[in-house]
């Protein structure tokens, strides 16, 4: 079988390498430049011909630096003759741009996703979009995987008595729902709406959450404003504490201070799509570099990957095999 390649852009090495580690290769070597004019250019240090690549980078802030530089990188192995080249991008920030909610909006998602496929990407390879129509809007396979399972697995070893699982908002009760299946326990959900990027308002509480520890389950946090206003309504419906927990954990802004202190959060769980905040030594957070490489794995092998979109926990997961056990 051809040999597989990773890359890594700027702004998560340590997935990349965390990824590789699984897979029992290394990193292979890029280097990004910055021109006085500010112009990026990417250049590939290892050989793609008739390899398969693989280029991590998910699209964290500076967002469109990131960006770039994954459209370069993918230029770069398509310039250098790669065999297939997929685009593993553990957080696709622009999927929050899904809809025409207003006149004369740009669809974002959309427009990226074409510029992927423009720039050279055969496969993309994501987790937990913020809206799953996203799917739709690439022109190339797409695999979504889950973090649902390792997030589950955290709360497995933890005390669940009189616990609920609550989504911030119905869009996400199906994930939330998921979620509790794997734990046993019941769900709950916020009637959430969005006044501006960071600030929203919650009216109620769809289920019972009197006397209850909540484990609030959300895709992504940003500001944590949507957090915080969900965690004042469990209060005043009555629930005594709540873990967060999500996928990608961006934590921008006043977001640390924010769930740092708040005296209803017993522990903020998320997961290293993104790099985590380096002044928040108390935050739990669970890799998901093995079903990363697990999903390499199988591409690469031609084999379905399926078991991984369903929340399957890692731990009971079918054995990871290294790339290089395959027999061509």
């Amino acid at each position: 079988m051809r040999d597989v390649v990773v890359f890594s852009g700027s702004a998560h090495h340590g997935l990349a390498e965390r990824i590789c580690a699984e897979l029992g290769i290394e990193v292979s070597q890029a280097s990004i430049t910055r021109f006085s004019n500010d112009c990026l250019q990417a250049q590939l240090l290892a050989n793609c011909r008739q390899r398969d690549v693989y280029i991590v980078q998910p699209l964290v802030p500076p967002t469109q630096d990131s960006l770039m530089e994954l459209l370069l990188m993918i230029d770069a192995a398509r310039g250098a003759s790669a065999a297939q080249i997929t685009a593993v991008i553990p957080h696709y920030a622009y999927a929050r741009s899904d809809k025409k909610d207003a006149s004369r909006i740009s669809l974002g998602g959309r427009l990226v996703a074409d510029m992927l496929a423009t720039a050279g990407a055969h496969r993309v390879l994501t987790m937990t979009l913020h809206a799953p129509q996203v799917h739709g809007f690439f022109s190339v396979p797409v695999d979504h995987l889950t973090a649902l399972g390792v997030l589950a697995d955290h709360f497995r070893g933890t005390d669940l008595t009189d616990s609920i699982v609550v989504s911030p908002d119905l869009g996400n009760a199906k994930d939330a729902t998921q979620f509790a299946r794997l734990l046993g326990l019941p769900v709950a959900a916020g009637s959430k709406r969005r006044l501006s990027d960071d600030r929203v308002e919650i009216d109620s509480i769809v289920g019972d959450v009197t006397g209850k520890r909540a484990i609030v389950l959300d895709d992504e946090i940003a500001t944590g404003g949507s957090i915080v206003e969900l965690l004042d309504k469990l209060k005043e419906f009555g629930c005594t504490e709540a873990a967060v927990a999500c996928t990608h954990g961006l934590f921008a802004g006043a977001a640390v201070e924010r769930l740092r202190t708040h005296p209803m959060i017993s522990q903020v769980v998320t997961t290293d799509t993104v790099p985590a905040p380096r002044d928040w030594p108390e935050l739990q957070v669970r890799s998901v570099a093995g079903l990363f490489a697990e999903a390499i794995s199988r591409i690469h092998a031609g084999e379905s990957i399926s078991s991984l979109f369903d929340g399957v926990d890692p731990t009971y997961a079918p054995p990871q095999r290294s790339l290089f056990d395959t027999v061509s």
